[in-house]
């Protein structure tokens, strides 16, 4: 019991340290600037102090949990030498993950019922769990396209910079075609795919896989699969607004 207790102080101590700039510039500009008490003050202490618990057990959580899985299952594939397998692993897991991601799914149905108030679909709650759900999909579908290049550059060792820069001169290309209606929310979905559940998986699955094949750095082939997971949606969505709008 106090070994956990002792695992779980340092990540508390930290998520506080990284709390405080956040309550301070608050605390500053309500104080100092807009000169008004803090409203409610023993209620934001309480929800802050939460907030440090629950980001402290999350960091403790993927330490214990996620990254191992996301490292060993990478060696796993890598001994197993099955490239159609990892390909397919990968993919499955950038889908898997993506489709989950709470903050996708606000951002869809918000982009669901600004469609149907503006006419582009029916005020309907089929057509906008329709439209929501395909944004959804399309999304996920593209984080797992990202995953599976991404994986086939660590083993092929392609240099990432061409690739990055390949895909965003495609995204600006696109952004000329797409509908004006689409563009923002395509570019916000690149952002949100990149979130709690995603990032500690597919970052464990690059670095497990690069330490585990001979001639790959961790550090230089084993990063930048989280680029690709927020390009790619961008590109995805803009020609779903294509087809769909």
């Amino acid at each position: 019991m106090k070994q956990y207790l002792t695992a779980l102080l340092r990540p508390l101590l930290d998520s506080l340290r990284d709390l405080a700039p956040i309550v301070l510039v608050i605390a500053f500009f309500q104080l100092v600037v807009l000169r008004q008490p803090i409203p409610e003050l023993e209620t934001l202490l309480a929800g802050t102090l939460m907030v440090a618990v629950g980001l402290a057990l999350f960091v403790r959580g993927l330490e214990m949990s996620l990254f191992p899985i996301g490292e060993s299952m990478a060696y796993a594939f890598a001994r197993k030498g099955s490239v159609a397998w990892l390909l397919a692993f990968a993919f499955a897991l950038g889908f898997g993950t993506t489709i989950a991601e709470p903050a996708l799914i606000a951002v869809a149905n918000e982009a669901a019922a600004a469609a149907a108030s503006g006419g582009m679909i029916e005020d309907t709650a089929e057509a906008r769990a329709g439209y929501s759900n395909g944004l959804r999909f399309t999304v996920a579908v593209s984080v797992g396209f990202a995953i599976l290049v991404g994986v086939l550059r660590i083993l092929r060792g392609w240099p990432i910079q061409y690739l990055i820069i390949g895909g965003y001169l495609g995204v600006v290309g696109m952004t000329f075609f797409a509908p004006r209606e689409i563009i923002g929310i395509a570019y916000d979905s690149g952002g949100v795919t990149t979130s709690t559940i995603t990032v500690p998986l597919v970052t464990a699955l690059g670095v497990g896989l690069a330490s585990s094949i001979k001639g790959r750095s961790p550090m230089v082939d084993g990063f930048g699969l989280i680029a690709f997971a927020s390009l790619t949606p961008i590109i995805f969505v803009m020609g779903y607004g294509m087809v769909v709008v």
